[in-house]
């Protein structure tokens, strides 16, 4: 089963659900382009969640998706505005937390289901429960992450579990893409590639930011506490990590963080914002618009597989 068949799109790529730059105008941008677009519903109320979703159905008519942060107090009423809008949404794709319970559902809505999973355990779990694919996320990967590599990881839950994987983290080119499929992914997840598309509404500090980085300009920060997140290493990832090295907790760790996402996103606030981006923003270095991004994945992807074939004789 191709992605983009069972979602029935042209594109077998799913938009990265980053917190405050996961918008439904951005989401529908990318629908549009013929790619999954998300709305990252976040810490958002059950009210900002339907405006986001009422304003999406406005700017597209194909298919879009949700991502909902499962820690949210709200979890059951955004749940109940999500199936609402059964009609446009075709995936919810979770995190932070277990999606069991609120399963059947988007099941009976026909609401596919695709939680974002760091650990064979957790893809096992969630497959058990009904989920209909899972997002196999890497370390590599901008935000919050677990401790398994992309490469390490996709090819095991593949062997692990019986319903579709898309591979996500460290993918920004086509043959990046097209390792994912052969590591047995059935499509891909993608977000610091999308940073650097002109419709992504992010500080143009913030771009620039994504353009300049290295292969080693980020850094995880939160593994001592449980909260790991990969950031840009500005003034304050290394006053985290001094921190953090230091044994305070996670509630005393917390007051550095504290809006520190909106510091970079909105003001451009570079050196005191928390700048998520993924290692593989270092291969990033030119704004583009996004459906340029897009094709040029798959085109480059393409090319890729005809120089592999010549290359293995």
């Amino acid at each position: 089963m191709k992605l983009n068949e069972l979602l029935g799109i042209k594109y077998p790529l799913i938009q990265g659900a980053m917190a405050n730059i996961a918008t439904a105008k951005f989401a529908a941008t990318i629908s549009n382009i013929g790619a999954l677009g998300i709305i990252g519903a976040g810490a958002m109320l059950p009210a900002d969640l339907e405006q986001a979703l009422a304003e999406c159905t406005q700017l597209t008519d194909k298919p879009f998706g949700v991502n909902l942060m499962l820690m949210n107090p709200h979890c059951a009423d955004m749940v109940a505005v999500i199936v609402k809008y059964k009609d446009h949404v075709k995936v919810v794709t979770t995190g932070a937390g277990n999606p069991g319970p609120f399963i059947p559902a988007f099941k009976e809505a026909g609401i596919l289901v695709a939680p974002v999973v760091p650990s064979v355990a957790l893809a096992k779990r969630v497959a058990k429960a009904g989920a209909d694919f899972v997002i196999v996320e890497g370390t590599e990967a901008g935000g919050h992450v677990g401790e398994l590599t992309t490469m390490a990881l996709v090819p095991q839950v593949v062997r692990a579990v019986k319903i579709p994987v898309v591979a996500a983290g460290g993918v920004a080119s086509g043959a990046q893409l097209l390792a994912a499929y052969a590591l047995g992914a059935v499509g891909v997840q993608v977000g610091t590639c999308l940073l650097a598309a002109e419709e992504c509404e992010i500080h143009e500090n913030y771009k620039n930011t994504v353009l300049k980085a290295k292969d080693t300009s980020t850094i995880v920060t939160g593994r001592a506490v449980g909260v790991p997140v990969r950031i840009y290493k500005n003034k304050m990832a290394r006053e985290y990590s001094t921190l953090e090295n230091s044994g305070k907790t996670r509630e005393e760790l917390e007051h550095l963080t504290l809006g520190a996402l909106r510091k970079a996103v909105f003001d451009g606030d570079m050196d005191n914002g928390s700048v998520m981006i993924g290692q593989v923003a270092g291969m990033i270095d030119e704004i583009k618009p996004a459906k340029a991004i897009i094709e040029g994945l798959f085109a480059e992807a393409e090319a890729e597989f005809e120089q592999l074939k010549k290359r293995m004789g």
